[in-house]
């Protein structure tokens, strides 16, 4: 429970000066209300116990009560569009196969041969069954018993005993979770208000383009606040500061299991000294560094020369800029598409790992898992972009893994987002040494800029106290 908010003064903890309703406000096109409406919920200022980060048992309690009862973020669409298609999804000591079946739907198997225990696939691709490599049990991609060898020597197993088990599968806004637990809220009930808000972003209209995954040597749960708050761009990322409004960002809890951070783009930081900049200054920085906006900008011209017209911010004209390209690119009518649906970081997270952007830019796609343990995960970033008006959705591009001698600058389809994600893992290894070395062992927070890693923390309570 959070504790009373002392003489509400946690009400407006803001950074003095211009804050997000007050930039939208002065916007040129209006994004929808609910971007506008302060949602911020005090939730407390106790210290976060590090042992929660590095303690095996604490991350066994996570794999035995949090992950199976948790819709967690397996697949994309597009990574599995024709009958047959399969992905292999791991985490947390479960293996799954999410399978495309011949009427579309999809479906989750235990992604374990019932004979020997061997996993059955440890990539994804397509299949007319699965066979097991070991000794070649076979199963159809509906789950059900193909064929044992020497079926003489197993009498006692009957077709229905040896059906793969299955997991839940639920689909919104063309991606796909699953769950253990047969039991709980729906999809719709767990992303609340998620399916609302992104009703006209509609990312079932976009495919993957890039994806591209790494191994940290660090907790999952350290590596995924660092994305939950814009709070640590000043110090890690001063390159983003000339169009950054990082502390003029704010922090919505919006339900049970999803929170959002929205940071402006195309206004000044608070944290540079000089506004009297000019605002041609602050579109040339924003163009070479903010990592989405390659894709936005006319290919036959030169991206770098977007003129700012006399009397107008930088905000408004590459929201005109952006409105202009996104019709040529992608076809539709943009005129009314607000500059911050257009240009901001709006930043969701659906607990526990799952962090889609919103808005009309190439979407950044987060996902986090533990691998294998609490002392290391998978961290992987995909970029799904707007399939152009009347076109197929083509299948989505395959996982580019980077080794551990590789950082996320090698990989070329993340652009300048590479070296904004390599400056942030710099101090991802180095906290979670910290946390393990602290004298005190508190993690203290931030009452505003970090209170939705606090409501990570007691969603995460929630499930880890749950009655069994």
């Amino acid at each position: 429970m959070a504790e009373a908010d002392p003489k509400g003064r946690f009400e407006r903890a803001r950074c003095p000066g211009p804050g997000w309703e007050d930039i939208l406000a002065a916007d040129e096109i209006q994004p929808p209300a609910f971007m506008a409406q302060d949602r911020y919920e005090y939730l407390g200022s106790q210290a976060i116990d590090a042992s929660r980060y590095y303690d095996p048992e604490f991350f066994r309690a996570e794999c035995e009560k949090m992950w199976p009862a948790v819709w967690q973020f397996a697949a994309r669409e597009e990574d599995l569009p024709e009958p047959g298609d399969y992905v292999t999804y791991d985490n947390a000591g479960r293996s799954y196969l999410i399978v495309r079946q011949n009427d579309g739907t999809i479906r989750a198997f235990h992604n374990v041969c019932l004979h020997r225990g061997r996993k059955l696939k440890t990539d994804c691709g397509s299949a007319e069954k699965f066979v097991c490599p070991f000794h070649a049990f076979a199963w159809n991609t509906d789950g059900s018993l193909n064929s044992i060898p020497c079926r003489w020597d197993f009498g006692h197993l009957s077709d229905d005993k040896m059906n793969l088990p299955e997991a839940s599968v639920a689909r919104w806004g063309g991606y796909v979770f699953v769950r253990e637990s047969g039991d709980g809220p729906s999809i719709e009930e767990f992303l609340k208000p998620l399916p609302e808000f992104f009703e006209k972003w509609r990312h079932e209209d976009c495919t993957t383009v890039a994806w591209v995954g790494k191994v940290v040597n660090a907790n999952w749960k350290v590596v995924m606040e660092a994305f939950m708050e814009s709070y640590h761009a000043y110090a890690t990322h001063p390159q983003l500061m000339p169009f950054t409004g990082d502390a003029n960002a704010a922090y919505h809890v919006l339900g049970d299991h999803v929170n959002v951070n929205y940071t402006p783009f195309g206004t000044v930081s608070p944290h540079v000294q000089s506004h009297e900049l000019p605002e041609q200054w602050i579109v040339d920085e924003f163009v070479k560094y903010n990592g989405r906006s390659a894709d936005n900008y006319d290919p036959e011209k030169d991206a770098f020369n977007i003129a700012v017209p006399e009397g107008v911010s930088a905000r408004r004209a590459l929201g005109r800029a952006m409105r202009a390209s996104s019709e040529r690119t992608f076809g539709g009518d943009y005129s009314q598409v607000s500059e911050s649906e257009l240009l901001d970081a709006l930043v969701y997270n659906v607990f526990p790992n799952f962090a889609p952007w919103g808005g009309f830019m190439p979407n950044i796609v987060y996902r986090w898992r533990p691998w294998p343990d609490e002392n290391a995960c998978l961290m992987e970033v995909r970029v799904l972009a707007r399939v152009p008006e009347g076109q197929p959705r083509p299948a989505g591009v395959p996982l580019h893994m980077l080794s551990d001698d590789e950082s996320w600058s090698d990989a070329p389809e993340l652009g300048v987002l590479g070296d904004v994600v390599d400056q942030d893992m710099e101090n991802m290894e180095l906290c979670h040494e910290g946390l393990k070395a602290s004298k005190n062992q508190r993690v203290e927070l931030g009452d505003y800029q970090e209170v939705r890693i606090r409501h990570f923390h007691q969603v995460l309570d929630r499930y880890l106290n749950a009655a069994n």
